[in-house]
């Protein structure tokens, strides 16, 4: 091993050769990968004179290992207390081959796509999220289609606009007389200084077309009736509370909003890509998922990157059961040739990063694997038609049964 140029990709196979080096000592060893991307050694304070020996070779080790990823040796431990150690167990990820070796990541972004939630409780609303790591693939659309359909059966839906960047689904379904006086960002904002109660009591409407049906709908909008300040609102939304990180506040939102309006069914339109706000109404809410896609190379790659950081991190079996993959504005007039090439893609992306491997020999149902053809699977596309009604700017306003049924 030298010092030398090391990648940031090349760390952790750096690290985890440092690692073999040392009779390492039976107590708990985080190495932690600081925002810089360095990396040193973080242990308990109460170090014996032999453990803390090799503690300092392993030093050496990982010094000589890493070069600028790493710490001078004399400054590439710290003793740490038992407290501050127990803060690191629940996201710290165990180093394969070492049973008191443990990883962590400080990240400015990105956090929420390491853990996921329990699941809902008994008789909570289903909740499911509309999700896409690119933007254009008609999830507002969707929400609004979805929503119409299942109140139309007699089930009450809630519709959650999260998008906040881009609050399409707020002003296409709702008309602006209808619209509440508050809006999510308002909750956020208000929540920060105890008024999230005040503002609660009006953030939901219903849009026209569901008036009369059997079931009922309401949308939680970005924004009120008058969006006001909304940029200088934006810039607060995402915030910590003084007791609550951000992920404890919108499930409290969402709770406060079920009560309210007793829906069976909750569908969240998330914001698109791997920032963490879209990483929370995928893994912190405890909702069942829809992955939207297109057939290209991007989604595809996109895709790719966050199944193998689930893989990679041992989340794999807490979140495949809750995905399926969509095939968003389906083309209907090649859908028979589109959609087994879609389901193809998408098999062998789940295939490799989130499906058990099985032996040859072995049943599917003896792990969570599935062949191709296998309806209901994650992979197995829920085709999602691209209709002239709808792409020729039907209004969400003004939805039509023709127009939900094509779709």
């Amino acid at each position: 091993m030298n010092g030398g140029f090391v990648p940031f990709d090349d760390m952790r196979r750096r690290a985890v050769e440092a690692l073999k080096g040392v009779d390492l000592p039976d107590i708990p060893i985080y190495l932690i990968r600081n925002l810089f991307g360095r990396v040193r050694m973080s242990v308990p304070e109460a170090v014996e004179e032999d453990q803390a020996a090799e503690l300092r070779r392993l030093a050496d080790r990982l010094a000589e290992a890493l070069g600028a990823r790493g710490y001078p040796a004399e400054d590439g431990i710290l003793l740490v207390s038992d407290a501050l150690l127990e803060t690191l167990r629940d996201t710290a990820q165990p180093v394969e081959g070492f049973h008191n070796v443990f990883w962590e990541d400080r990240l400015v972004i990105g956090n929420d796509w390491w853990t996921v939630g329990d699941a809902r409780p008994e008789g909570a609303p289903q909740r499911w999220t509309l999700y896409s790591v690119k933007g254009g693939v008609g999830r507002s659309t969707t929400a609004a289609v979805l929503a119409w359909h299942l109140a139309r059966k007699g089930e009450r839906v809630l519709v959650v606009d999260l998008d906040l960047e881009s609050p399409g689904l707020s002003s296409a379904v709702l008309d602006p007389a209808a619209r509440p006086e508050f809006g999510i960002a308002d909750w956020f904002v208000e929540d920060l200084v105890g008024q999230s109660d005040r503002v609660l009591e009006d953030m939901i409407a219903a849009p026209s077309w569901a008036q009369d049906f059997e079931g009922a709908v309401a949308v939680a909008p970005a924004h009120g009736r008058e969006p006001g300040e909304y940029l200088a609102k934006l810039g607060r939304v995402y915030m910590d509370g003084k007791d609550d990180p951000w992920t404890v506040r919108l499930e409290r939102m969402l709770t406060g909003l079920e009560a309210r309006f007793e829906p069976k069914f909750v569908l969240i339109e998330s914001r698109n890509g791997l920032h963490d706000i879209a990483a929370a109404t995928v893994t912190d809410i405890n909702a069942e998922v829809l992955l939207f896609a297109a057939d290209s190379e991007s989604n595809w790659t996109d895709y790719e990157i966050l199944f193998n950081h689930w893989r990679n991190r041992g989340l794999a079996a807490q979140i495949r059961e809750r995905l399926s993959i969509v095939s968003a504005l389906t083309p209907e007039p090649t859908a028979k040739l589109y959609v087994p090439r879609f389901r193809q893609r998408a098999w062998d992306l789940f295939r490799e990063a989130l499906y058990d491997e099985l032996a040859p020999s072995a049943s599917p149902s003896d792990g969570f694997s599935f062949d191709l053809d296998d309806e209901g699977a994650p992979h197995d596309p829920v085709a999602i038609y691209w209709t002239l009604g709808l792409a020729a700017g039907a209004s969400l306003r003004d939805l039509e049964w023709k127009t939900v049924e094509q779709a």
